[in-house]
């Protein structure tokens, strides 16, 4: 039911880390999920166990409107959020309904995104840069989303460039430097240690 950031400077492995827990990225470490061991698992059996996975670039299918991207997430097994649950929690998704995806904003692209992973049963949710090329009002939009997400038991780790506004929004920070962890606590912390983040995040 918490958020986590992870931060670092471009090629700490950031990215990668998010790749290898749903195992679109094959790892020689271990990921455990739930208390199993996930590695080696297909991709499609992990987010079937409950993990979700919104990629930068958002990864939206544009020529599909915004209910049939919506109605696609809830093919197979476990579904999650109905859509009108959805669409309670992101209304400019639903007067966009019948739109393809390629005529939304970057931001109504990443609600979408966003939203397509709510409609499976998820109990985890990785965010790859989802402030990435996004005004202020519709950051603040995705933070108010995450926040009732958060609510409602839900783990959210998220990647972000915006290293500031993703320690307000978070519980907890990791800090990677080439691939090492050389911070894993409190988001306060980091927000109150100048040297740590003048050092790892340039802030």
């Amino acid at each position: 039911g918490g958020i986590t950031t992870i931060l670092g400077a471009n090629g700490a492995g950031k990215t990668t880390t998010l790749r290898s827990m749903c195992q679109t990225v094959k790892t020689s470490g271990e990921v455990v999920f739930l208390g199993d061991r996930i590695s080696g698992l297909a991709t499609d059996k992990i987010v079937r166990m409950g993990m979700a996975h919104v990629p930068d670039g958002r990864g939206t299918f544009t020529d599909l409107t915004v209910e049939e991207n919506l109605q696609l997430a809830q093919i197979a097994e476990p579904v999650g959020w109905s859509l009108s649950r959805i669409y309670n929690l992101f209304p400019r998704l639903e007067e966009r309904r019948k739109q393809e995806g390629i005529t939304l904003s970057g931001g109504e692209q990443q609600m979408l995104s966003i939203a397509r992973a709510l409609a499976r049963q998820i109990k985890v949710l990785l965010l790859d840069e989802p402030y990435e090329g996004l005004a202020p009002v519709i950051v603040d939009e995705i933070e108010k989303t995450l926040r009732l997400i958060k609510q409602e038991g839900m783990t959210t780790i998220i990647v972000e460039q915006n290293a500031v506004r993703a320690l307000k929004l978070a519980d907890r920070a990791v800090i990677l430097d080439t691939g090492q962890i050389v911070f894993d606590g409190s988001a306060q912390d980091v927000l109150d240690d100048e040297a740590l983040r003048a050092e790892y995040l340039a802030i």
